[in-house]
This record gives structure tokens, sequence and C-alpha cells, in this order.
């Protein structure tokens, strides 16, 4: 029994950019939007500058770390941290 069949006409191409995730510089777009915010509040309101840049390195090297090993690693944490825990 054939499990694959390609009909004539009906194969439709996808740009490769419909399917991998948005990123800015490495890490997806909503931490990097997080972490440079985070780092302009220590930075600039707080006038901890020194601060606010080697928070900004830390987080962004970490986001682009783990993007590296899985591209939607913040949907998979917030779909982790709004589950109840099975054994509590």
């Amino acid at each position: 029994m054939e499990t694959a069949q390609h009909i004539e006409g009906l194969s439709i191409p996808v740009h490769r950019s419909l399917t991998q995730p948005i990123m800015m510089a490495g890490a997806p777009r909503a931490a990097t939007i997080l972490n440079g915010t985070l780092a302009a509040a220590l930075g600039l309101g707080l006038q901890l500058w020194p601060v606010g840049l080697i928070v900004w390195a830390i987080s962004q090297t970490a986001c682009v770390f783990a993007a590296k090993r899985d591209p939607q690693f913040l949907d998979v944490l917030r779909r982790h941290l709004r589950q109840k825990s099975y054994l509590s």
C-alpha cells in the first residue's frame, strides 16, 4: 500500500521564511527586545550603564545559545510555565 502519492498540480511551494522563526541578533525577536529594554532601563533609568551592558551581554548570549538548540525556546518556556505541576 502506497502512503505517499504525488498528484500532478497539487504541490505548493512554500518559502523558507514562512516556516522559520523571526530572529534578531541570533535570538528570538521578543527576547532581544526584552533584553534591550531591560538593559536600557538599567543603563539610562537607574544610571547604572555598566550593569546594563553586562546584563544585556549575559542575557543575549544565553538567548543565542538557547536559540541554537531550539529556535522556539521562548514558546516552549511559556507553555512550560503555564502548565500545572503533576505531582504537587
